[in-house]
């Protein structure tokens, strides 16, 4: 294949090309960055495309492996530097340790309005919130299918109510199926 024919052959791949770098960097500058580097690369190295074989494949194989190395520089390159005296910042690290005491006074607070209701709504509740159906636990319960809906629905507003410092508007659930 000589010079002109070679070309030629790249410059007919170049919209699809396009369309392959697009869908690797989804932005349209870096895509026609990393066609221009795909192209470059390919004219540099003429000489080890062997005639007769997939131009398009061996395009995109030069493109794919430019984006996955610039991809591995972009990850690695994210080094830190600190001009300060003795390196201040870097040596300052300290590792923390979350605290855990919200969310255990939350979780105490649920328990505490769980247990404030009466047997009658509390354990369709539960049932409930274990992915109990309705039927099983009207059949459980030995109690009909309204009266399960009903009870679960009164739980959920007074465990609204007991619970709404937590954030909750008047008439929004906040503990759903």
């Amino acid at each position: 294949m000589t010079q002109i024919e070679f070309n030629q052959a790249v410059q007919n791949q170049y919209k699809p090309l396009r369309g392959y770098a697009l869908k690797l960097v989804q932005n349209v500058e870096d895509a026609n960055d990393l066609v221009q580097e795909t192209v470059l690369k390919a004219f540099k190295n003429q000489d080890k495309f062997a005639a007769g074989t997939n131009l398009k494949g061996w395009l995109y194989t030069i493109m794919k492996n430019i984006f996955i190395n610039n991809y591995r520089r972009m990850v690695n390159g994210k080094i830190y530097s600190d001009d300060t005296e003795n390196q201040f910042f870097i040596n300052s690290y300290s590792p923390r340790i979350p605290n855990g005491g919200e969310s255990r006074m939350v979780l105490g607070d649920i328990e505490k309005a769980l247990n404030e209701l009466n047997d009658n709504l509390r354990v369709p509740f539960l049932m409930s919130y274990n992915g109990y159906k309705y039927e099983e636990i009207a059949q459980s319960l030995s109690i009909p299918l309204g009266t399960v809906k009903i009870r679960i629905h009164n739980a959920r507003k007074k465990l609204q109510e007991s619970l709404s410092v937590y954030g909750g508007k008047e008439g929004e659930i906040l503990i759903e199926d």
